[in-house]
């Protein structure tokens, strides 16, 4: 099956963008995300930024550029419609791939990276969930590469790192169609059990490069 990322990071097509398919059944994320969260999710949330975003970009120059040009040309322009459409639809794609082939361990220079910037795997988790909690509202966390650093960043709505220059390693969303059917009002709790029982961070390090 071919990879979520590949459409954002490597095709070039005009309109439309065309959501890529999960790289797992929707049940592969049991029972930290379940298969209903996971359908609504990628079926009717992630697939509306897309078809909103086909809209938005008809006849634009967007329509010519990958998904991540749109987002930071679309910043740039504080185009809000169609950067946050296009964000949305690009923070998805990362955030699917995170959890492809299930849990795993950092290794090699990105597995050192995590010791030297936290500690531990476990220091990486706890500042991820920290920051979870420091996102008022709907958001993102995101785990950069900023020079030879890892760093952790909260953002509101669908903002990511892309327009300032970094490399975006991990995103966890934070809004509530993410967790709300499985963890209510316990977006704590959600984060916690994604961070440490759904990420590859094989996956995650291998974006780090």
């Amino acid at each position: 099956m071919a990879s979520v990322l590949a459409a954002p990071h490597v095709a070039r097509a005009a309109v439309p963008f065309v959501l890529p398919p999960l790289p797992y059944p929707e049940d592969a994320l049991v029972p930290t995300i379940s298969a209903r969260t996971v359908g609504l999710h990628y079926g009717k949330h992630h697939k509306g930024y897309y078809d909103k975003l086909n809209v938005l970009v008809q006849g634009k120059p967007y329509a010519d550029m990958t998904l991540a040009e749109v987002v930071v040309a679309a910043r740039k322009a504080n185009d809000t419609d169609v950067f946050n459409n296009a964000a949305q639809a690009w923070n998805h794609n990362l955030y699917w791939e995170s959890f492809k082939g299930g849990p795993a361990a950092p290794k090699g220079a990105f597995a050192q990276q995590v010791e030297k910037d936290f500690q531990s795997l476990v220091g990486l988790q706890r500042k991820l969930v920290e920051q979870g909690d420091k996102v008022f509202g709907t958001g993102w966390v995101w785990l950069v590469r900023d020079g030879d650093k890892l760093d952790i960043i909260g953002m509101k709505d669908a903002i990511n790192p892309l327009p300032d220059g970094k490399t975006v390693l991990l995103g966890i969303d934070v809004w509530e169609h993410a967790y709300y059917l499985d963890y209510e009002n316990r977006r704590t709790a959600h984060v916690e059990a994604v961070v440490k029982d759904r990420v590859n961070w094989q996956v995650v390090g291998e974006r780090w490069g």
